[in-house]
């Protein structure tokens, strides 16, 4: 099959289109799908450049890749709820290739309706902004929780999951971006970059941070006392911790059962995961230049 992968850490450059690479092998509990699409997150360039190397080690030649959207072509004897042509999605590995192989377990029905290859921008985004706030933040109902980079696709996830959970939400996002984030659905917004506006916030109940750096450090001293601070990006170390705050950071795991809600909430146009780019697999090396220049918005990779 063709595949993206990296024989050594580096630049985009590593990324290698390669032809005749091994099919996936396909044992008693997997599924085994063709892609019709996969996407670029940036924990991808991250690993590819061996900053994440420590977290996430990698056995060379490797395929990167966490998201799959596509077609079941074969099934292990044991599974028993999907079979080949169903159409699927699922937070998966080595998802930058033509067929990806998946646990059952981890593996969900795209329901009729959702454009299989924007849902291939789901997976790894909605688990990690629904974790952040359910887990990490454990935001409840009449709960003040915000979210700084809400109109990111983590951010979304957390706004939309912290709405579902009956919490008051704020979302932060830049000054020019407040007429845009209106249309979250959020109960309020905040300038993160307007000083004054932070310094008139009023202490909340939990924040679910996606932006990290400076804007996580200021933030961190907005949580009551009792309260929580979830962080998917990087605390800085000389951050303040503040007495009887508990932080803490997410690692997305797999859910297939909260995947399929949140593709059914896509689907009734109850949250929305806009997709900038869709481009060739082929293009693997521009995608990831554009995303690790800060730029780029979602891309999806199509095979």
């Amino acid at each position: 099959m063709k595949a993206v992968r990296i024989h050594r850490y580096g630049d985009a450059d590593v990324l290698d289109y390669d032809d005749g690479v091994p099919e996936p092998a396909v044992g008693p509990d997997t599924v085994l799908i063709r892609s019709v699409a996969t996407s670029v997150n940036p924990i991808d360039w991250k690993i590819r450049s061996g900053a994440r190397q420590k977290d996430f080690p990698l056995d060379l030649p490797a395929i990167l890749g966490r998201d799959v959207s596509g077609i079941v072509e074969a099934v292990g004897q044991e599974v028993r709820t999907f079979r080949p042509g169903d159409r699927v999605i699922a937070l998966a590995d080595a998802a930058y290739a033509e067929l990806v192989a998946v646990p059952e377990a981890l593996v969900t029905h795209l329901p009729d309706g959702v454009d299989p290859i924007d849902a291939a921008a789901i997976p790894l985004v909605v688990l990690t902004g629904d974790q952040l706030v359910r887990l990490v933040v454990r935001a409840q109902a009449g709960q003040t929780i915000l979210v700084s980079g809400a109109l990111g696709s983590v951010g979304r996830a957390a706004v939309h999951s912290a709405k579902k959970l009956g919490a008051r939400v704020i979302a932060g996002v830049r000054a020019r971006q407040l007429a845009e984030a209106e249309g979250l659905g959020a109960d309020a917004t905040v300038a993160l970059d307007d000083a004054a506006a932070l310094d008139a916030l009023e202490p909340v109940d939990g924040v679910a941070d996606t932006v990290g750096g400076a804007v996580a450090a200021t933030l961190l001293g907005k949580v009551k006392a009792g309260g929580r601070f979830g962080y998917a990006s990087v605390l800085p170390d000389d951050a303040a911790r503040p007495a009887g705050v508990e932080i803490g950071r997410v690692f997305a795991k797999p859910d297939a059962a909260k995947l399929r809600e949140f593709a059914d909430d896509i689907r009734d146009g109850r949250f929305v995961l806009p997709v900038s780019q869709r481009l060739p697999l082929a293009e693997v090396r521009a995608a990831h230049a554009r995303l690790e220049q800060g730029g780029g918005g979602k891309i999806v990779l199509i095979p």
